[in-house]
């Protein structure tokens, strides 16, 4: 038996890029008893919001309050008067990620019941499961080889314990607010910064004069916001941007999207193909994976390509590496996984940093075009419309096909007009010959 001693806890360095870290909130009190795998403080790093579990069981010494920015490795608080790292016997174990960053288990046995009877899920499903204590094994998966999903799962108990983002809970604290008087409109009943910022604007609104008009709080431009504020103004302003725009005739993708649902019985997103279009016209054109370094213009050989999503932290852009060794249902599932991740807010810093270029989609929102702006350091940026049925004359006959608007912004430092143009349309003949595609992949997706 291990003797009792004290646990030093820090800040965990979670990725080669990350220095520092704002501690946004402890999930204890200074002075608790805590368990080891219990929640117990959440940082956020410039790319993400994540929560960080007891490594160990202990009475908790706060050393560094919330709010505070903490290098990387500081010690931020200590664990003592109990059997340091010791499992208690009523407490499952947890798999741990850097420093035991995964979510906090509701359920006894849930993961080891889901890798003895070969049940894949996603980390949201995972999360999810041990949040509303679900067994896996019971839950019929729709993803990719069965893998389970979130939108698999049945729906949460609502007398359960509030739940909120920790972005959220950090708002609720700062306004005076109880999470109880908040309603959430997240998955399940979260609670979510938007749903926090309503609940003031109500209150502001009830206690104004009946002729005064309701106001907004001001919302301070600090931490993530303010990191991607900053970053795409320094864009904006230090590189010279050009636009290519160009619409495309993607029928017969769309029916080799649907021929793949018919064959494999699972779906193929539309992303999924797009990254592996760019990562082979990448390939055929290295001037546009490139990047400007101290030491000049650097052509990159190896091919990292991120997806922005929109979370309720502002853009991220996760990066899926090595694009062009894997083939279509690969990037489908590991993108489907690395997506949910960054929607958690459980994606490492790595996850969300080296891409080498970047897709942007605004289709699901009715865009039909627009301008990105670039994610330096990269060279390029595609923007990806929505796909829309409009007349098309084909030899001298006017007919109804699918068409896309694909809008390509590089920098014109990096790359000149005619390089560009020409990767613009080796992507547009990959994506209206999806055979062409998948053949030219170093796998096929068969």
């Amino acid at each position: 038996m291990t003797a009792a001693k004290t646990y030093q806890v820090v800040m965990p360095k979670l990725g080669l890029i990350m220095e520092e870290a704002i501690l946004t909130e402890w999930h204890k009190l200074d002075g608790d008893l805590v368990v080891k795998g219990e929640p117990l403080f959440s940082f956020e790093s410039e790319k993400s919001v994540i929560d960080i579990e007891a490594p160990a069981g202990g009475t908790l010494q706060i050393l560094v309050q919330a709010g505070q920015k903490v290098p990387v490795l500081t010690p931020v608080a200590n664990l003592s008067g109990a059997e340091a790292g010791r499992q208690p016997r009523d407490q499952p174990a947890q798999p741990a990620r850097g420093q035991a960053i995964t979510r906090p288990a509701a359920q006894k046995g849930t993961s080891s019941e889901t890798a003895a009877a070969g049940i894949t899920a996603s980390p949201r499903a995972r999360f999810l499961a041990r949040q509303r204590g679900l067994s896996l094994p019971g839950v019929q998966g729709s993803g990719i080889r069965g893998m389970v999903v979130a939108s698999d799962l049945p729906a949460a108990d609502p007398t359960g314990p509030v739940r909120a983002t920790p972005l959220a809970r950090k708002l609720a604290r700062e306004f005076g607010l109880q999470l109880e008087s908040i309603r959430g409109s997240g998955p399940d009943g979260r609670i979510e910064r938007g749903d926090v910022h309503a609940a003031v604007a109500a209150r502001l609104k009830r206690s104004a004069s009946p002729d005064a008009p309701a106001a907004r709080p001001d919302l301070p431009l600090t931490g993530l916001r303010g990191i991607i504020a900053r970053r795409l103004t320094e864009s904006w302003q230090e590189r010279p941007q050009v636009t290519l725009v160009t619409e495309l005739d993607v029928s017969e993708l769309v029916k080799a999207r649907k021929t793949y649902f018919e064959k494999h019985g699972a779906k193929l997103s539309y992303n999924a193909i797009l990254t592996a279009a760019c990562a082979q016209a990448l390939k055929e054109f290295p001037a546009v994976n490139a990047r400007l370094e101290k030491d000049g213009l650097k052509q990159l050989k190896d091919i990292h390509i991120g997806l922005a999503v929109e979370t309720e932290n502002g853009l991220m852009v996760p990066v899926l590496n090595n694009v062009d060794t894997l083939s279509v249902s690969e990037i489908e599932e590991k993108l489907q996984t690395l997506v949910e991740r960054t929607l958690d807010g459980t994606a490492l810093p790595d996850e969300l940093s080296g891409g080498t270029f970047t897709i942007t989609n605004l289709g699901v929102f009715g865009v039909d075009a627009f301008t990105p702006i670039l994610n330096p350091p990269e060279a390029a940026i595609l923007g990806v419309g929505r796909i829309l049925a409009r007349p098309v004359v084909i030899d001298g006959n006017i007919t109804i096909r699918e068409t896309l608007t694909l809008s390509l912004v590089f920098d014109h430092r990096l790359i000149d007009g005619a390089p560009a143009a020409r990767f613009l349309q080796r992507l547009s003949e990959l994506l209206q010959q999806p055979d062409l595609m998948i053949g030219l992949s170093n796998k096929s997706i068969n």
